[in-house]
């Protein structure tokens, strides 16, 4: 039996833009409004209006463009796409059809788990359209009313096209996080998913190894996923489909038409819903209301300049530069641009990357999440973090204590002196420290007879007895002094 197939996966996203106002109309975008009060004639397609462009959406959709790599064509044109559902109240949609703003880009991806090799996921196009309204379905209350709001109509979105280059629900996943990354790394939008701000519509089929070749299978457009989990759960689960209706029907791609299926997340299946419309079926054609935008070599070239550094170059520039694991890196940059800002500060001050990539990832990440506030928000200044890391380094500071100390910094907004004086923590001398280390090795002949005997961990009881003689010592420099004053007498 044939079970040998690869999975061909492209993604359809649509990213609300982060503009004050709509499209065409100055209406509110602002989330969350009672229904049906952020819309004016323009938006709701009174017979007489005219729509006017928001150059602010331009400006971002450019923005994005150039982000990802894509060509920009010196003239884009608008389009009206025509179709007719409940919450699209002219019944068509102004989009962009044959010239859109963006062309021809990519998007470079990688795994940290390694599940895959690094790859370019092409970007066929990138344009700008305005958003439909939502339907809003009372099914609890067992009536089956069905409402209509428009308070979404006309709000910029940038639909962000794939080629059907992803070859696996984990790639589909990792590359829908690289972007929510990157479009947050340049403020277009704030990817809320919840709130509508970015959706995801996937195309699957699968290409099947046969005796005879390779056959594919009827494409499948999935809707209805709400989360990056979700559109991995479910391309698992279409492709598993897919493969089990070929194997009962052998239906291939040409012989049936195309699909639209919705994804059913508490029950774990995708559910059909309609055909999947052909470009044709949307009787396409240019909107006459709207002129052309054409863009300049300096507007191309201040868009590019206004992007800063992405995701993948500070990724790249934390490993090489401050000797950061990749893993650890990526952690780093997924927090957002704040937090990077903050680890670099501590890094710089410190002269310890990797020591200011662990207490930001760990025990800085555990304080945000535990007291719900923003890097900004945060009690310890980077300067004061570098501080205490430099503590550490000198054996000033007991690593065992340092997290004593930083909570105390936190929850009294004092420096890392005050912090320790208030613990009772003093630093110990050097040679104070190697005084008693030696002290302890004396007195303890079977210990480190058994030290040069191979049982390095023997050593451990000569630490809890530092420990005990003075509370502030570094278990950790105790360990090595008594090791070194061991060895060396063994030579």
């Amino acid at each position: 039996m044939v079970t040998n197939y690869t999975t061909v996966i492209g993604l359809e996203v649509h990213v609300q833009l982060a503009t004050a106002s709509k499209l065409f109309c100055g209406c509110s975008t602002r989330f969350g409004a009672e229904p049906n009060t952020q819309t004016c004639p323009v938006c709701i397609g009174m017979p007489g209006t005219l729509p006017v462009i928001n150059r602010a959406a331009v400006r971002l959709a450019l923005k994005t463009a150039v982000a990802l790599n894509c060509e920009i064509p010196p003239r884009t044109k608008w389009d009206r796409k025509q179709y007719y559902y409940p919450d699209l109240p002219k019944n068509y949609q102004i989009s962009q059809y044959d010239l859109p703003l963006s062309q021809h880009g990519y998007l470079e991806i990688s795994d940290p788990k390694e599940r895959f090799a690094a790859k370019r996921v092409g970007i066929i196009r990138a344009h700008l359209e305005e958003d439909a309204g939502k339907s809003l379905h009372d099914e609890v209350a067992g009536k089956a009313d069905s409402f209509i709001d428009l308070n979404r109509t006309g709000t910029p979105l940038l639909e962000i096209v794939t080629a059907p280059d992803l070859r696996s629900s984990a790639e589909a996943h990792t590359f829908l996080k690289e972007l929510k990354l990157l479009l947050t790394y340049l403020g277009v939008s704030d990817c809320n998913m919840q709130e509508g701000s970015l959706r995801v519509d996937a195309n699957i089929n699968l290409h099947v190894e046969t005796p005879g070749g390779t056959v594919a299978t009827p494409i499948v457009e999935v809707k209805n996923m709400n989360s990056f989990r979700a559109v991995e759960r479910a391309m698992d689960c279409e492709a598993d489909r897919q493969f089990r209706e070929w194997q009962e029907t052998g239906r291939l791609l040409g012989q049936s038409p195309k699909q639209t299926r919705g994804w059913d997340d508490a029950a774990g299946v995708t559910r059909p819903q309609r055909g999947k419309e052909e470009s044709s079926d949307y009787r396409y054609f240019p909107d006459p209301d709207l002129i052309p935008v054409a863009f300049t070599s300096d507007e191309i070239a201040s868009a590019r300049a206004s992007l800063g550094e992405l995701p993948a170059a500070l990724r790249e520039r934390i490993e090489s530069q401050y000797q950061v694991p990749a893993y650890d890196a990526d952690v780093l940059v997924n927090q957002g641009r704040s937090v990077v800002e903050y680890f670099l500060a501590v890094a710089d001050r410190c002269q310890d990357g990797k020591a200011a990539s662990n207490w930001v990832t760990q025990d800085v990440q555990r304080v945000l999440k535990e007291r719900g506030i923003s890097i900004e928000q945060l009690p310890v200044t980077s300067a004061a973090l570098a501080e205490l890391i430099a503590k550490i380094k000198a054996g000033e500071l007991p690593s065992s204590r340092a997290r004593d100390v930083l909570g105390t910094m936190i929850a009294n907004q004092v420096d890392v002196g005050d912090a320790m004086r208030s613990l009772g923590i003093a630093s110990v001398d050097a040679a104070e420290l190697t005084a008693l280390c030696a002290r302890l090795v004396a007195a303890n002949p079977k210990i480190a007879g058994d030290v040069r005997n191979g049982k390095t961990q023997a050593v451990g009881a000569l630490v809890g007895q530092a420990k005990q003689s003075n509370p502030n010592v570094d278990p950790n420099r105790v360990r090595e002094l008594c090791l070194q004053l061991i060895l060396a007498a063994s030579g």
